[in-house]
């Protein structure tokens, strides 16, 4: 149960191998993977971790052995994330950079296309953020970590002031009524 079938080496080397290539597969693929958008994304996710299982722990499934993966994978992630913190430049070039795919108003058919996003499926997105239909988002970001950032069109400056003067008005037109019907009842 405690007794490791390989050397403590290779126990270590093995989940920092497959971490290091699972964080340059991620970044080939692109940030739709990270959003997880629908379920084919999904099982592909959970797929990899049963896939990578065995290239992690070899052939090796003591308790130590399994304790030392683990400990080795979160010590990796504990020195990269440091160490990328410690360098936001070489953070950003590694990260990839956010896509606009929707600008003033309009979908970027091609951002979408190099993203590998449906209409549908940003639809869906602007639904989870709030909002009814695409023509209501002025701006959508897709980040490098996955995160879709929308902004909703807000209406134009004159547009507030026109329906603040509207308002106004509609105000003053219930006030005179009011005063007139008072100077109806008194005459009579």
């Amino acid at each position: 149960m405690f007794h490791l079938n390989l050397p403590v080496l290779e126990k270590v080397l093995r989940p920092i191998v497959i971490y290091v290539a699972l964080i340059l597969l991620l970044r080939v693929f692109g940030k739709r993977e990270l959003a997880q958008l629908n379920p084919f994304d999904l099982v592909v996710l959970l797929s990899v971790s049963n896939t990578v299982q065995n290239a992690i722990i070899g052939e090796d499934n003591s308790v130590t052995g399994g304790l030392l993966g683990a400990f080795s994978l979160f010590a990796i992630n504990y020195l990269v994330v440091r160490f990328l913190f410690r360098h936001r430049h070489l953070n950003e070039v590694l990260g990839g950079s956010p896509t606009k795919l929707i600008v003033n108003g309009k979908v970027d058919r091609s951002a979408l296309a190099k993203e590998l996003l449906t209409e549908a499926e940003m639809t869906a997105v602007a639904h989870r953020q709030g909002f009814d239909d695409l023509e209501d988002v002025e701006t959508c970001t897709l980040e490098p970590g996955g995160i879709f950032y929308m902004q909703g069109i807000k209406p134009a400056q004159t547009d507030r002031q026109h329906a603040e003067v509207l308002a106004k008005i509609a105000e003053l037109q219930k006030n005179i009524e009011l005063l007139q019907a008072g100077l109806v009842n008194r005459v009579n």
